[in-house]
């Protein structure tokens, strides 16, 4: 009988390995697999109660999410989660890498047919929206979220984090509290007490003590013209803030056109006094939306006290109602 030749034994050696290690990395691969599906399969449904008093069940962590509110899109984003936003509404503008992704129209007014469209898992959005109740009814979960105060702000960035799993989402928080109090700290003594009309638009409808904003500038030592019995973001009588005659003006610069024009605002002497602090575009941004840039916007406002509420080291005057 003749001898096989070594080359030909070789040969299957070399085919017997090869398969070895195919049918080893299929093994694995499989294995993988199996060990994700089950994990995904044993990982317990998340539920979260909402704003609206419903408790919302998600059975995973949501990965395609629809942000319907700035605020909202903000805080998922400092959570490091934007990655999984893939729709927002037409005025959520920050990070930059938002503005890129499709837009849904409104907040309140969003378009149903392009969010069913993007086949989100969740939808994020304003309790004041009409939109909850038609994108529910086509299948779409809904998580509707509205910060109005310090204390709402910190319960909702908790909220969003139990929504997406992430743990010590109040890091955020305790990190935005501090840089308050820093700004606060940052405002002159001589500042401290001014009395205070921050415009949120031209309404008018001002920021009243009971609003973040007017937490906010509590914080920073001023008082706010608007009490708290008036609500968070009450519309004002023009003549309202004739009678309080403020200090110190906070205002946007879309709201600042003909503000010297309305009745009775030339008296005010704030206005004579050029005691007004205008706001980009950008910087009112920051400073209407209840969330993770809040810090950012204490500075705005500290600044604006330490460099128009008390000019040339006067104290404001004190005393009046």
């Amino acid at each position: 009988m003749k001898p096989t030749p070594v080359r030909r034994i070789l040969w299957v050696i070399a085919i017997l390995v090869a398969l070895g290690l195919l049918m080893a990395g299929l093994a694995q691969a499989q294995t993988q697999t199996q060990t994700q599906t089950q994990t995904q399969t044993s990982a317990p449904a998340i539920q979260v109660i909402d704003d609206r008093g419903r408790t919302v069940t998600l059975p995973r962590p949501p990965q395609r999410i629809v942000s319907l509110l700035p605020s909202l899109t903000e805080t998922i984003c400092a959570l490091d989660q934007c990655h999984r936003v893939v729709g927002v509404d037409r005025y959520s503008n920050w990070p930059e890498a938002i503005t890129r992704l499709p837009q849904m129209g409104g907040g309140l007014d969003p378009n149903i047919e392009a969010i069913v469209a993007l086949r989100p898992d969740v939808v994020v959005m304003a309790t004041s929206s009409r939109a909850s109740a038609r994108l529910e009814s086509l299948g779409v979960t809904v998580v509707a979220l509205e910060p109005k105060s310090h204390a709402d702000v910190q319960r909702v960035m908790g909220k969003i984090g139990q929504v997406l799993a992430v743990p010590d989402a109040q890091r955020v928080w305790r990190h935005i509290d501090a840089a308050v109090e820093a700004a606060a700290q940052s405002v002159p003594p001589a500042a401290r007490g001014a009395r205070v009309y921050f415009e949120v638009n031209r309404g008018p409808y001002g920021a009243g003590t009971s609003s973040f904003i007017g937490e906010t500038l509590t914080r920073l030592g001023a008082r706010n013209i608007l009490p708290a019995a008036l609500g968070p973001f009450p519309k004002l009588n023009p003549e309202f803030v004739v009678r309080a005659d403020p200090d110190l003006i906070m205002v946007g610069a879309r709201s600042v056109e003909g503000l010297a024009e309305r009745p009775g605002w030339g008296s005010l002497r704030a206005l004579r006094e050029q005691r007004l602090c205008v706001f980009s575009p950008e910087e009112s941004d920051v400073l209407v939306r209840p969330g993770p840039r809040m810090a950012e916007g204490a500075r705005l406002m500290a600044r604006c006290l330490a460099s128009k509420a008390a000019p040339a080291g006067k104290a404001p005057a004190a005393g009046r109602s």
